[in-house]
This record gives C-alpha cells, sequence and structure tokens, in this order.
C-alpha cells in the first residue's frame, strides 16, 4: 500500500476523533457527556446550549469527516473520477480513509474509544466522495428531511435515511456504468461498485447499531419528538 493511503487513514481517524460538542461544551462552561442525553453529537449539544451552538457542531463534525476524504481524494488523484473506470483498490482505499474519519468520530482516542453516533460525520464523508457517493449523500438528507417533517423523530429519520443511502449509491453506480465511455457488464458494475456498496451498507448498520437505545424507546412509544426538550436523542 502506497504511504500516502497510510498517512491519509491514519490521519482521518485523528482529525474524525476530535470531539468538537465536548469541545463546544467546554467553552461553554459546561461537560456536554454530563446533561441531556449525554453524548457529544450536534443534538445534544443544540438542546443544552442552544440551536446556534448545536448547527455549529453539526457544521464541525460533517467538516472532520470531508475534509480528510477530500485531500486524501485530491492526493491521490481519486476524487471526481468515473468509479468505474477508477482502479477497485484505489476505490477500497479512498473509502478506508471515510470509515477512518467515521469510526473517530464513534470511538474518540481523546474519550477513551467513546464518542457520537455519527449521522454528521458519516454525511461529511459520504458528500466529499465526489461524484461516487456525493448524490446518495444529497438524496440521503433530502430523505432524512421529509421523515424529520413526518415523524419529528431524529432518530428514526436518521436510521431511514442511512438504510435508503446503499439503495441510492447502487442506483448511481449504474448509471456510472452506462455512462458515455464506459463499458462493463452487471457483474463488471458489482465488482468495481463493491468498494461505495460496503461503505454504505457498513455506515447504515453502525448508525442503526448506535440507535440501539434508541430503537427500544421507540418500541416502547418513549422516543422524544424534536418538539420536546428530552434528554434522548439521536446524535
Amino acid at each position: 500500500m502506497d504511504w500516502t493511503w497510510f498517512y491519509c487513514i491514519l490521519g482521518a481517524y485523528l482529525v474524525g476523533s476530535i470531539p468538537f460538542g465536548v469541545i463546544i461544551g467546554r467553552c461553554k462552561g459546561i461537560n456536554i457527556r454530563e446533561h441531556g442525553s449525554r453524548n457529544i453529537g450536534a443534538t445534544n449539544v443544540g438542546r443544552v446550549l442552544g440551536r446556534r451552538w448545536g448547527l455549529l457542531c453539526f457544521a464541525l463534525d460533517m467538516g472532520k469527516g470531508a475534509i480528510p476524504v477530500v485531500i486524501a481524494g485530491l492526493l491521490t488523484g481519486t476524487i471526481g473520477e468515473n468509479p468505474m473506470l477508477v482502479p477497485t483498490a484505489s476505490l477500497w482505499l479512498w473509502l478506508l480513509v471515510a470509515i477512518g474519519a467515521f469510526c473517530g468520530h464513534m470511538y474518540s482516542m481523546f474519550l477513551n474509544f467513546s464518542g457520537g453516533k455519527g449521522v454528521a460525520t458519516a454525511f461529511g464523508v459520504l458528500l466529499a466522495m465526489w461524484p461516487v457517493l456525493t448524490i446518495p449523500a444529497l438524496v440521503g438528507l433530502a430523505i432524512w428531511i421529509g421523515t424529520v417533517l413526518a415523524t419529528r423523530i431524529i432518530s428514526i429519520s436518521s436510521m431511514v435515511a442511512a438504510v435508503c443511502i446503499p439503495v441510492v449509491t447502487l442506483i448511481v453506480l449504474q448509471r456510472f456504468a452506462s455512462a458515455d465511455g464506459v463499458d462493463v457488464t452487471t457483474g463488471q458494475m458489482l465488482a468495481r461498485g463493491s468498494a461505495p456498496l460496503a461503505i454504505t451498507l457498513a455506515i447504515a448498520m453502525l448508525i442503526t447499531w448506535r440507535h440501539r437505545t434508541n430503537i427500544r424507546r421507540l418500541l416502547r412509544g418513549e422516543e422524544p419528538t424534536i418538539s420536546r426538550s428530552s434528554s434522548a436523542s439521536s446524535e
């Protein structure tokens, strides 16, 4: 493996590990892990400190996912290319950069390998993987917004969006496979698209797993809506 990829993956994990929710809380004189849902993500920060701080946390968590992926893509010439024309090994390594940032948020080395639920960081890494996962990320965002408006429950909206993204990714890969200048069979399309499909499926499963306490509350009918100042949250 090229050492460039190694440093990019390691750097992505380190950047992803930065607990911006904790830092924002400390700047405001509180330990965010002792208030609200005790989670370090944007939803809990917004409920405890106010909407603008929650939005700041969301932007920072998204950015720490996107920036390492963009830098790795630029350094290796992967970003902006049709995934059907990029070497499969390069796609897998680029996706390991994304996974590094995502896992850094959920299992931060600065928080004894604990962390948030990964929704904002996942959106950042997917959005940055231009063009292969940018469109699925934007569709996922639209689904998230629509589900929030329909249910007013952030946790279920996050899980629904996460689960839908692999399906959209498959549709997008089919479009890339049929683009001008690309001649691949369905089998070749699935083989070359295995990396994007794998990361979106992995993210969907991890996000769902991190929301397991929310799922139990949903089954009991106890999950709060965003109109209530409850301590439970998606992020």
